[in-house]
């Protein structure tokens, strides 16, 4: 079921990993760990691809110039998980298994707290 062009499937998925999250404050974060604005390079160890992205809120998405909604299945999977971490991960009916290979740029860690 859609609505406004948005999976609500995936819009539980993000919903049922945030309710697993412990919260910490900004500047606890690890520097290897994907958060929101990070610069992630990931490898799909199904499909044997790589790929670089930054995570962003929904409406700055636009895989062409590398901005990976947090809500899409792959953003989510993604959140909250540290380079070297692999993730098995629904993604559209099957399950893929991607591999964190690097954090290229986080927030948090680059001391930008308030993007």
């Amino acid at each position: 079921m859609k609505k406004g062009g948005r999976d609500q499937g995936d819009l539980a998925d993000l919903e049922a990993e945030l309710a697993k999250c412990q919260i910490v404050g900004s500047s606890e974060i690890p520097p290897n760990v994907v958060t929101l604005n990070s610069r992630v390079r990931f490898r799909d160890l199904t499909a044997g691809e790589e790929m670089t992205v930054t995570l962003v809120f929904p409406g700055r998405a636009n895989l062409s110039e590398g901005r990976l909604s947090v809500i899409s299945p792959i953003g989510t999977a993604l959140l909250g998980y540290a380079e070297g971490d692999v993730i098995e991960w629904k993604v559209r009916g099957e399950t893929k298994t991607f591999r964190i290979e690097e954090v290229l740029y986080q927030p948090e860690a680059a001391g930008n707290f308030d993007l």
